[in-house]
């Protein structure tokens, strides 16, 4: 028998269960959808921890290459250093050698000039042994010729005064022809440079009251006649007396007084 009752009755019942079962997915849904938010921000926050992690080994890892890197370039550096050091010591190997043969080819030679040298030895000693007679030889003639000299000055000596007497005596004759040309002004020019020695031409003029032009060609002309020297190191001229007029000059003084 149909009972419309009890039809609404579960009706409401399996509406309340449908309601109560969607209610339930739904929570249930929410309840995943919290667990699956909260397990993707843990794996977002374990992603980020493991990216830092991974840029700090990335940054060592870069710090260690470079390190590595300027350790390879520093030994590399070392390398080519001593290399190139081990290239010099070779070249300068090679050049010790070449000197080495150098000096063995002068060693050699050497040997040679010193047994040439021993077999020149005996006529060397001979040939300094004639030397030696030679420069004795030569030590006699010259002592025999210091002697001849002594002999010859002793000789000058002794004849000396004979000969100055025989010019002593010729004297007045030269003094005569030396003296005949002279004007009395350039006889007392001679005087003066015989009394007071050396004087220039200035020095002269104010001694015999001529004009510097008289005065310079009388002093010329004294010079070129041989009666003076002149000395042209120094502007003035320097003139002074000659020996031999000084010793007419001086006769004639003694025979006049």
């Amino acid at each position: 028998m149909y009972h419309p009752q009890i039809t609404l009755e579960s009706r409401r019942f399996s509406l309340a269960d449908g309601l109560f079962l969607f209610d339930l997915a739904l929570i249930i849904a929410v309840m995943l959808l919290f667990i699956t938010l909260a397990a993707s921000i843990l794996y977002y926050r374990r992603i980020r921890s493991v990216q830092e992690e991974y840029d700090k080994a990335k940054s060592l890892v870069s710090d260690v290459v470079i390190s590595v890197n300027k350790d390879l370039q520093r030994h590399g550096e070392k390398i080519a250093s001593i290399s190139g050091k081990t290239e010099m010591l070779l070249s300068e190997n090679q050049r010790i050698s070449i000197k080495l043969k150098e000096n063995d080819s002068r060693v050699a030679k050497l040997e040679s000039d010193i047994t040439a040298f021993s077999e020149m030895e005996p006529r060397l000693l001979t040939q300094i042994k004639e030397v030696n007679k030679r420069v004795e030889e030569i030590t006699t003639a010259q002592k025999k010729v210091e002697q001849r000299i002594m002999e010859s000055e002793r000789t000058r000596r002794r004849i000396t005064p004979q000969i100055e007497a025989k010019i002593e005596a010729a004297i007045p004759i030269r003094r005569e022809k030396a003296l005949a040309p002279l004007t009395p002004t350039e006889l007392s020019v001679l005087e003066v440079l015989a009394n007071e020695g050396k004087k220039t031409a200035p020095e002269i003029r104010s001694r015999i009251n001529l004009t510097r032009e008289h005065t310079a060609r009388l002093m010329k002309k004294l010079y070129e006649a041989g009666y003076s020297e002149r000395d042209t190191g120094k502007i003035p001229y320097v003139y002074s007396l000659k020996d031999e007029m000084r010793k007419i000059l001086r006769k004639t003084g003694a025979q006049t007084s």
